[in-house]
């Protein structure tokens, strides 16, 4: 039932009709279309719905809208007190505070009522006040940093950039006004008139056989449903995956589910009727199967094959080896061993998966967030059984990916709903729905081994590891193939030999997130130096320089390392810092009983780009008669900056000011393809194309112009002035005749990395070029609650050129606070940590403080230097973190997260053994 009421929103009285008890989060956003309040949990969890009410901060999904009636409302579209909205918006803007932006509204309105109750707020006071609400983007760094310069009195305001002077430069992302304005359209936010609701009823097994009865009565009953889609009504091919080879997931379960959470029905009608309809009102009957759940169960003798084709459960073998393992162990004067064992990881991006279909004659178009566009227009053409032509993906703004929105999810079934129906489709996921039922990072099983020599040069490492893909394949092969090249880290090693296996299991499936396995790799690869360390009786930063990859080396996969190997300088960049808080927590330790200080360095690499397999991009700029500079660029941005990036590249490239540009981004109707948004690889791959482009438009403009290379170029409307000296001139760009896309000059660049294919042995040229970087961890841990409390990283980074300094730091931030989380905090259990409440991510009162050292060894392949850093940032930090536990308590952790009573029993198991 609704009633007539009337709120106060942003100082205007707005009258509608609204369910008293329906969420005021629901009212301002479906009611009043105030999409800048965002929904990430509708629990009260995330706070991204944080609104003041009647000038103090709120959970909006939490207040029921007759509560809100004749109050003061203000959201992130008004000014707030003061004006303090608008000054934290350009702060925000400034500092980088807002990356993917889906947590952007509710934290500057809850900066707001910090600042408003406090106008001259500390640190702390900030902190305490923005713990409502969740960012999993930026690591809070710069969001604190924003407020703070509010508090001060400070006006910030963003960098500007003159032609050729853009990489370098400080700019405020080119789409970060509607992000802190709310006005940026995330996949929830389109609301297309006269749409469909789609919901999908899912399995509450993880291995079971169904059947569906007649659906004709309940459609009878529940009138307000236009159909119950099921395997059948799926036009195409009812599969996906990643890999052309193996598409072994389906649109909708076909009398088989493998997982907890496999769709079987899906539910399309007005919104009331499907969020109202009764799963157990689905005629469906179950037969429940034995369940494997974890890579050993799978891996059992007997245990049956999930898929036909696979009858071991083994999806994927990687392999490496180089030397003689057995002789580099001989030649040892030290040898250590380590069984590794890491978890489930949710992505806990803020935004749950939401967009909408509709058919447009002989097409579809899809609306939604993404990482993937070109990749989601293939899977929607094969299951809808069209051409991909037929196919229209517009990605939405995203809140967040970290590999997570790789793999398809809403985009095929709200394709074949809009087909069939004809009409408009939505869908929104809930957040418990996202997490049970979304790629996960894989949890893998390591068993390694090391040996160095007297001096502490490595001599051998030699690894197995077991990664639990779950149900489906999803990334699967890739982790498998990635992980033998890393697993040794950034080392100099003779002999090493490494086996991957990718497994079948009942379990989530487990996909692409931040570092594709590098990162478990490398909890179990750091553990065996500073185990080597102290059987050497050396310091864990002088074995790691020691060994470090340079200039000249090989690495393990054969390949030697021209150019842009910054871990030394790394290495040398935090030396003082690490050698000076490991000094200090030995001193405290001495006098302090219960409470333990201690540091920890750890190191990595990490390859950009796929592994020895092509990954084009392509990008395209376009000048039109009336002088407008567009720039197509095909590749999402999730938050990481790829947007400001490539655009600052371009216009360098082309030698004009970013300011020129209008950019178009990732419509696969207008943009050419730029790859998917993942493995470190759009800066420096689609980053290359950019170039290309805008030295190819050039090219093209200084020949009309008959200019030498050295010219000038500046646009004034119609009209681009080319400054060169005595041969200057002007072109008149309404005198030229347009191609067939409207364009009077055009540029276009494609760049593919130069690697090759890896031989039996994993011997080849895997990737163009490698990220590096070091990690400095200082901890406090109290030894009887078996708690950790990180005070300090220093980061290291080797990222080739800072293309934008202030989003690379960004970057940096926020991979440190996710590899926290995957140290201390964060473990997945299916149908257990399904929610933001019992899965717990960092918030800003468990950041710690952090010093970026931005290393630039520029990579001569990349676009002005540059290469990636959004997977580098995190990979670091975990085995950082433990290294740093064991230095405060001498305890060996080889289990992540390192959870109270998991520390409690490693430090009592420490005193048995003594």
């Amino acid at each position: 039932m609704t009633r007539t009421l009337t709120l106060i929103v942003n100082g205007e009285p707005r009258t509608l009709q609204a369910a008293p008890f329906a969420s005021l989060a629901d009212t301002l956003r479906e009611g009043l279309h105030l999409t800048g309040t965002k929904v990430g949990c509708d629990a009260g969890d995330c706070g991204a719905c944080t609104v003041l009410l009647d000038g103090e901060q709120v959970c909006a999904c939490l207040v029921p809208t007759a509560q809100a009636e004749g109050r003061a409302i203000t959201t992130i579209e008004g000014a707030g007190p003061a004006g303090l909205v608008d000054r934290l918006r350009e702060s925000f803007l400034a500092h980088g505070a807002a990356q993917c932006g889906i947590c952007t509204p509710g934290m500057i309105m809850a900066a707001a009522d910090v600042l408003a109750r406090d106008p001259r707020a500390g640190r702390a006071e900030i902190e305490d006040g923005l713990g409502g609400v969740l960012c999993r983007c930026t690591g809070y760094v710069k969001i604190v940093e924003a407020v703070l310069d509010v508090a001060r009195g400070a006006n910030a305001f963003a960098a500007k950039a003159d032609a050729g002077a853009a990489v370098g430069a400080r700019l405020a992302r080119v789409d970060g006004r509607p992000k802190v304005e709310g006005t940026d359209h995330f996949g929830a936010d389109h609301q297309p008139e006269g749409a469909l609701w789609l919901r999908l009823i899912r399995s509450p097994h993880a291995s079971a056989r169904f059947a569906l009865g007649d659906l004709a009565p309940v459609l009878a009953r529940h009138p307000g449903l236009a159909r119950i889609l099921t395997a059948r009504d799926i036009p195409g091919e009812n599969a996906f995956g990643i890999f052309p080879t193996i598409k072994d997931q389906p649109v909708l379960a076909d009398g088989l589910v493998r997982m907890r959470g496999d769709p079987v029905a899906a539910l399309v009608g007005t919104r009331a009727a499907v969020e109202g309809f009764p799963d157990a009102d689905l005629p469906i009957t179950w037969e429940v199967l034995p369940a494997l759940h974890g890579a050993a169960a799978a891996l059992a003798e007997g245990a049956p094959a999930l898929h036909r084709a696979v009858p071991d459960n083994v999806l994927t073998r990687g392999r490496l080896e180089r030397g003689d393992v057995a002789e580099g162990h001989a030649a040892g004067a030290a040898t250590a061993s380590v069984a590794f064992e890491t978890a489930f990881v949710e992505h806990a991006y803020i935004e749950p998966e939401a967009g909408y279909a509709r058919r447009v004659g002989d097409r579809i178009e899809v609306t939604a967030c993404t990482q993937a566009p070109v990749m989601d227009q293939e899977e929607v053409a094969r299951v809808l059984g069209v051409p991909m032509h037929a196919v229209r993906i517009v990605p939405t703004a995203c809140g967040g990916g970290f590999g997570g929105k790789l793999d398809v999810s809403i985009q095929p079934i709200l394709a074949v709903a809009a087909w069939v129906t004809g009409q408009p489709v939505r869908i929104v996921y809930s957040r418990i729905e996202s997490m049970a039922s979304t790629t996960k990072r894989h949890p893998a099983s390591i068993r390694a081994r090391m040996s160095a020599d007297g001096d502490g040069r490595f001599t051998a490492f030699e690894m197995e590891g077991d990664f639990n893909t779950g149900a489906y394949a999803s990334w699967g092969p890739t982790v498998a193939n990635r992980v033998p090249v890393h697993a040794p880290g950034p080392y100099r090693v003779p002999h090493v030999r490494n086996r991957t296996r990718a497994v079948y299991t009942n379990d989530t499936p487990a996909g692409a997130f931040r570092g594709f396995g590098v990162p478990q790799a490398t909890l179990a690869a750091e553990t065996l130096i500073d185990d080597l360390a102290e059987g050497l009786g050396l310091d864990r930063w002088t074995i790691r320089r020691r060994n470090a990859l340079d200039h000249g080396d090989t690495t393990a996969s054969g390949q030697v390392l021209h150019a842009s190997a910054g871990l030394p300088q790394c290495l040398d960049a935090l030396r003082d810092d690490f050698l000076r808080a490991q000094a200090d927590a030995e001193a405290f330790n001495r006098t302090s009983g219960r409470v333990k200080r201690g540091a920890g360095i750890a190191c990595m690499w990490y390859g950009c780009g796929n592994t020895s397999m092509s990954n084009p991009s392509t990008m395209r700029i376009a000048l039109r008669p009336d002088g407008t500079l567009t720039f197509f660029n095909g590749a999402v941005d999730i938050g990481q900056g790829s947007t400001t990036v490539l655009l600052q590249i371009a216009a360098d490239a082309l030698g004009l000011a970013p300011d020129a540009f209008e950019s178009v981004v990732g419509d696969t109707d207008l943009t050419p393809d730029a790859g998917k948004t993942s493995a470190s690889r759009q800066t420096f791959v689609s980053g290359n194309a950019a170039r290309l482009a805008g030295e190819d438009l050039r090219r093209a403009i200084l020949s009309l112009a008959n200019a030498g290379p050295d010219a000038r170029l500046r646009l004034e409307g119609a009209c681009l002035h080319v400054e060169n000296g005595p041969a200057s001139r002007v072109i008149d760009l309404t005198t030229l005749s347009p191609d067939e896309t409207g364009a009077v000059l055009s540029g276009e660049g494609r760049y593919d990395p130069p690697t090759t294919a890896l031989d039996a042995n994993g011997q080849g040229v895997p990737y163009a070029t490698y990220g590096f970087a070091a990690q400095a961890a200082e901890v406090e841990v109290d030894t009887v609650l078996g708690t950790v409390r990180v005070t300090r990283i220093v980061a290291a980074h080797d990222v080739g050129r800072a293309v934008n300094p202030t989003l690379v730091e960004g970057q940096i931030h926020g991979g440190i606070a996710q590899g926290l989380g995957l140290a201390l905090m964060e473990e997945f259990i299916p149908g257990r940590t399904e929610n933001l409440h019992d899965y717990l991510i960092p918030t800003v009162g468990d950041m710690p403080e952090i010093v970026v050292h931005l290393i630039e060894d520029p990579e001569p392949e990349g676009p002005f230097g540059a290469k990636g850093v959004g997977e580098p940032a995190l990979v670091a930090t975990a085995p950082a973190i433990l290294s740093a536990i064991r230095h405060a308590t001498g305890a060996r952790l080889t289990r992540v997260p390192v959870l109270p009573h998991r520390l409690h029993a490693a430090l009592h198991a420490r005193e048995a053994a003594e």
